[in-house]
């Protein structure tokens, strides 16, 4: 089994283990972390994903020794992944799916080609020291297919993106927390723990609220800052009235004062 899920309360860790092939993806794996994913998107008792590859990569993209033994007339066929109902399934596995709640990337490693797209595709992402991204794919003709280039210039704009997609350089942790490629960097073997941490720390909040806030930041792209405006609002009004009343209450009854985040 290459894909395992480990739980902790409301955290779920989703676990990429094929640590031979530096995580590199292949269809079985695919398949089986996009059912992950929409599993824990859909358990109501699941509030935050940890998104990690086991054996020191996050992932070294599609495995391309899987791709040069493709021998069938259509041999990108596997790639269409038809068998999804929404065509959501991407040929690196959930990338294109839309989740209501948050994924943290934990990385160790590289994350680079389609492992960077992975990376890209989750909300927020923690590195170790030694971890790098890059463009990898960009030296053997294959593109960027799974949202790295629709993500990537709405994380560090368009400057930098196409610098990094049409150089293919590596992108140590260091720069990637320099340019807004990722948001923490610990020390090396500390990914995993460091977001579980920062998961269970999130999953601690009014949960309606925070995905209604994380949606409008999401759906806003696009939009004219009158209609982002209204989608705000329309989005956080419902919330307001079942979450917030009650915790400006729990705030009157002398809770959370002074920036304290604990006693909630």
């Amino acid at each position: 089994m290459s894909v395992r899920i480990e739980k902790s309360g409301p955290v779920w860790t989703v676990i990429h283990a094929r640590p031979q092939a530096r995580n590199a993806m292949d269809p079985d794996s695919a398949r089986a972390l996009y059912d992950a994913f929409v599993a824990f998107d859909r358990d109501p008792q699941a509030h935050v994903a940890v998104f990690w590859g086991e054996g020191g990569a996050f992932c070294a993209g599609w495995d391309l020794k899987h791709a040069s033994a493709l021998q069938s007339d259509d041999p990108l066929a596997e790639l269409t992944f038809a068998a999804a109902p929404d065509h959501s399934l991407a040929p690196m596995g959930p990338s294109r799916l839309e989740l209501s709640k948050p994924v943290i990337a934990a990385v160790s490693g590289p994350a680079v080609a389609g492992g960077m797209e992975l990376a890209l595709w989750c909300d927020i992402r923690v590195m170790e020291q030694s971890a790098y991204m890059g463009v990898y794919c960009r030296r053997w003709g294959i593109p960027l297919i799974d949202g790295g280039t629709v993500r990537l210039p709405r994380l560090v704009g368009q400057g930098r993106a196409l610098d990094l997609i049409l150089t293919g350089r590596r992108v140590n942790a260091e720069e990637c927390l320099r340019i807004g490629l990722c948001e923490y960097v610990v020390a090396d073997g500390d990914a995993r723990q460091e977001a579980e941490r920062l998961a269970q720390d999130i999953a601690r909040f009014p949960q309606d609220c925070l995905r209604a806030d994380r949606r409008s930041a999401m759906r806003q792209h696009g939009l004219p800052l009158r209609a982002a405006l209204e989608q705000e609002w329309r989005s956080g009004r419902p919330i307001l009235a079942a979450e917030g009343l009650a915790g400006a209450t729990r705030f009157a009854t002398g809770k959370g004062r002074k920036g304290d985040f604990d006693d909630i």
